[in-house]
């Protein structure tokens, strides 16, 4: 699926692609709307179909990605919520066996998420993900989300690769677009991001069903 023979850099998503996605999902259409009617005395329906209209208005965007905006927007300690369920923070299926092999390989292995610094610091926590890349870069330290072009040529600076030698692993498939506009060669979106979801139809891009499907390819490298 991949020629790693051609690949320096690894560009990974955190959130559907390394983590499965249920709990974001969860935290956001049922944990906070239930939080935030029971401080406005509301029902839970009625907190769902307002909360929705919220985070539909600024989809995409960086805000929509940002705990200090939801946390004012909303009036609720964000943070706070999200230990609450930190339990439900898991990595996918065969996630730890690829960040070793692909590192062992001498590929460049980077982290970049459009996370807030406060949810990346709380999933490397209960992860212990944080020692498998050699650098993690969260798209607020920026300005910018994942979804504008505008990300990859900050990223340029910060972190020098070579477009057409460098893979990018993400659920969004807006994020897939922007990163092939920049000049990304090798891309894979994820067809399951949420365990309890729906597969994902993607049709402009190759989907990854599981790590474990890079993983054979992998020893090759090496010799």
């Amino acid at each position: 699926m991949i020629p790693w023979h051609e690949i320096d850099t690894v560009f990974l998503d955190l959130d559907g692609t390394l983590l499965d996605l249920h709990f974001d999902n969860h935290f956001w259409l049922e944990h906070v709307p239930q939080r935030y009617a029971e401080k406005n005395g509301m029902s839970l329906s009625w907190a769902k179909e307002e909360l929705m209209r919220r985070y539909l208005a600024i989809e995409g965007s960086l805000q929509w990605y940002c705990l200090d905006h939801w946390g004012a927007e909303l009036n609720l300690d964000i943070v706070q919520l999200k230990r609450e369920m930190h339990h439900l923070i898991a990595v996918r299926p065969a996630v730890l066996e690829f960040l070793d092999a692909v590192r062992a390989a001498g590929k460049r292995v980077v982290l970049a998420t459009n996370a807030h610094r406060d949810t990346l610091v709380l999933k490397m926590e209960v992860t212990k993900l944080e020692g498998h890349f050699d650098v993690m870069h969260s798209a607020h330290d920026d300005g910018t989300p994942k979804e504008q072009p505008e990300f990859w040529q900050q990223m340029q600076l910060k972190e020098p690769f070579d477009p057409a030698r460098s893979l990018l692993i993400d659920d969004n498939e807006n994020v897939l677009r922007s990163a092939r506009e920049y000049g990304l060669a090798h891309l894979l979106g994820i067809k399951k991001p949420d365990s309890r979801g729906a597969d994902k139809q993607l049709l402009d891009f190759v989907m990854l069903e599981s790590f474990d499907d890079l993983l054979p390819v992998l020893p090759a490298m090496c010799l």
